[in-house]
């Protein structure tokens, strides 16, 4: 070959490889403008792992951690990197039958779990194949109280609406038995008036605490002037309070105003009369009084009955709970009056609060935000800052009627207080911000 040819060979050659370069940096440039920004498939799978509410557990074939997220370590059933027993034993269990198998991954000793710790915890484990299963576990803590509650509710509601419907059927037979005597018929027919008129009460109470318990927001907000819910409230109550004996004073008018449902508050408001009328003895007194404390326009009911031990304090809110199940039952009580006034305080944004000393009495506060207060009104039972300072308990001096939540000032010497706390000397106030 001559120098010429030489010569064409390499220019060729350069020819060539300078085209296969322009090529290969054309083709690179243009993958590098197709790959996506941002994190990869695998980064992304990464992140959903470690960051769900679930807890995610990873086994092989010998029942090893390959792979766990933090969650699974703060429901406790995975510990020092090895997997709960339970959850090995349903992942053995998984591989042989080729099935999801659900776990029962609840704490066995809540003692040893760091803070509160889980009440249940609920696992599903899948086969993923080549000898690995994911263990799949939540916190249904809260799914597990709300059926313990359902339960209880509907045991109450049953021994609840069986008594007096029990006693009608008694007392069909009883007139049925004497319709010679007149007398009898008589005396039977209104223990059946009694009977069917509480019977009604409680259907109507359970209604309305249905209603009240919806998560629902207020129906048609209105502007409600508390005095006028005070009036109505007392003359539902008059009757009651005059049959027995007692006095209900109120302090001046205050003009103040409010937000909410008018029918709502003034059945809060004559629960909290009706239950101060008949835990109190015949002769002693009642007392409303009204005042603005903060954003808030409290309306407290102070009566010098029998009190409350502080042991019953927390659950006088409760559906259904009585401190003196025959004396609510003479008086006709449901045992629903409290607990409808607590759903009513939460829905208007508010709360009741309680303040009792045995042997000396009871006041009762209803706190609800004042007419136009920047505070969320709904069904939602979110707990509004108190603010001010706390209303004082009754004293009881001689026989003259004075109560500190009436006068609007606190007990000297009084603390503010909190959920579960006692006061300066002693006593504890309980507070219900929301729905439990």
């Amino acid at each position: 070959m001559t120098a010429l040819g030489y010569t064409a060979l390499i220019i060729g050659l350069l020819a060539i490889g300078v085209a296969a370069g322009y090529l290969a940096a054309r083709t690179a440039r243009h993958r590098e403008r197709r790959r996506p920004e941002g994190p990869t498939v695998a980064e992304l799978l990464q992140r959903l792992v470690h960051r769900t509410n679930n807890g995610i557990v990873v086994l092989n074939r010998f029942g090893d951690v390959v792979l766990n997220n933090p969650r699974a370590d703060e429901l406790g059933f995975v510990r020092d990197n090895q997997a709960d027993p339970r959850a090995r034993k349903a992942a053995e269990e998984a591989l042989e039958t080729g099935e999801p198998v659900t776990v029962d991954l609840s704490p066995l000793n809540r003692t040893s779990l760091r803070g509160r710790g889980p009440a249940a915890v609920l696992g599903e484990v899948r086969p993923l194949g080549d000898g690995f299963t994911v263990i799949d576990a939540g916190d249904e803590s809260d799914a597990v109280r709300l059926e313990a509650t359902r339960r209880d509710f509907v045991a109450n509601v049953s021994h609840e609406l069986k008594t007096p419907v029990g006693a009608l059927a008694l007392l069909a037979e009883a007139v049925i038995d004497a319709s010679d005597d007149a007398d009898e018929v008589r005396r039977f027919s209104t223990k059946i008036l009694h009977e069917s008129t509480r019977l009604g009460t409680l259907v109507s109470e359970l209604i309305a605490l249905s209603r009240l318990q919806g998560a629902e927001r207020l129906p048609e907000l209105t502007t409600v002037e508390v005095d006028v819910v005070v009036e109505e409230a007392l003359g539902r109550s008059r009757i009651a309070a005059e049959s027995a004996g007692i006095e209900i004073t109120l302090d001046d008018p205050s003009d103040l105003l409010l937000d909410g449902d008018r029918t709502l508050l003034v059945t809060a408001l004559s629960n909290l009369i009706d239950n101060a009328v008949s835990y109190s003895p015949p002769g002693s007194p009642v007392s409303i009084s009204r005042r603005m404390v903060g954003d808030f326009v409290e309306i407290a009911v102070t009566d010098r009955g029998i009190g409350i031990d502080p042991q019953h304090q927390q659950r006088v809110f409760e559906r259904f709970f009585r401190v003196d199940p025959a004396r609510s039952r003479a008086t006709g009580g449901t045992g629903l009056g409290l607990a409808i006034v607590k759903h009513v305080a939460a829905n208007h944004g508010g709360e009741v609060k309680l303040w009792s000393r045995l042997g000396t009495g009871s006041t009762f506060t209803l706190r609800v935000p004042r007419h136009g207060a920047d505070a969320e009104v709904g069904g939602t039972g979110e707990q509004n800052a108190a603010t001010g300072s706390e209303l004082a308990g009754s004293e009881q001096s001689g026989g003259e009627a004075r109560s500190d939540a009436a006068a609007g000032t606190a007990e000297p010497g009084r603390a503010d207080t909190r959920p579960e706390t006692d006061s300066a000397d002693g006593v504890a106030t309980v507070e219900t911000g929301g729905v439990r």
